[in-house]
């Protein structure tokens, strides 16, 4: 979401249904079913694989320009890159298909997970670096573009078509979920806004030039590429929507916004992955 017109905020603040307040006492898989039937009702004509293209799935405009760039994508460096990157040897002389699950293909749809060993929630970004601690290797700053960034968008199109498969399994698991749920739905910033306020109650709406996406179908195709080689994670856009709505952002890689892309992905549970793809 680019910046807004705050009138235009307040005023998109006042409609919607709520179902944050709706589904405040759900379990996750009544809560993802809850999403799913209010934007069938919504958007009827809508299939539902065609929430994997966010926003693009309201505008066959669009979303043809998209299946014209994405025919030869302005970022195929940055994925060569990190190819590079995937295939290079650790100092253990291992590489990172050596120490993933499955050498490292068809599971980015399991991820974020909550590990109990830890008693938190473990990101894909945070197997990297596990996997790169264990082979000698210092661990890549979360949220750096140049390095983990990189390297996870390559990574992510090794799981390309692997349906959303999170669990929430055990206490832990719904505490985590649970805090990720609230940050979506609670209001905050100067503006009083939510995720859920923009990606639920007003998804559809323009704003601009922009349609508002919803929150079913988001998670899978991160990264992004914006305007053509600017990659964007996920956890990137979470600071930049908070910093729209005037809010104290966190920073990627923490527990909050760990929790939140739990939540999140869980969300987009079924649908196929489509990583690292072209956004405006």
């Amino acid at each position: 979401m680019k910046k807004i017109a705050k009138k235009t905020l307040m005023a998109l603040a006042g409609l919607g249904v709520m179902m944050g307040a709706v589904s405040a006492n759900a379990g996750p898989e009544e809560d993802r079913l809850k999403l799913v039937s209010h934007f069938k009702h919504k958007f009827p004509d809508l299939k539902q694989e065609d929430y994997v293209y966010s926003a693009l799935a309201f505008d066959p405009d669009a979303k043809s320009q998209y299946n014209s760039i994405m025919e030869f994508p302005p970022y195929l460096g940055v994925l060569e890159k990190g190819e590079k990157m995937w295939k290079t040897p650790l100092k253990s002389g291992k590489t990172y298909a050596d120490c993933l699950p499955n050498g490292g293909k068809m599971i980015a749809g399991n991820y974020p997970m909550f590990d109990n060993a830890r008693g938190k929630v473990v990101t894909l970004e945070d197997a990297i670096n596990d996997c790169r601690v264990a082979n000698g290797e210092d661990p890549y700053k979360i949220g750096d573009d140049n390095t983990m960034g990189t390297l996870g968008a390559y990574m992510r199109t090794l799981s390309d078509g692997m349906k959303m498969n999170i669990k929430v399994e055990g206490e832990g698991a719904l505490k985590a979920y649970e805090d990720g749920k609230r940050t979506f739905y609670q209001r905050a910033g100067q503006l009083n806004f939510s995720c859920g306020s923009c990606h639920v109650d007003n998804a559809g709406v323009r704003i601009r030039s922009e349609l508002l996406s919803p929150v079913v179908g988001q998670a899978v195709h991160w990264p992004a590429f914006r305007g053509g080689d600017k990659l964007t994670t996920l956890q990137d856009r979470y600071e930049g929507c908070q910093k729209n709505v005037r809010h104290v952002n966190d920073k990627a890689g923490g527990a909050r916004y760990n929790n939140l892309e739990y939540f999140h992905s869980y969300m987009s549970n079924g649908l196929e992955m489509k990583s690292s793809v072209f956004r405006k």
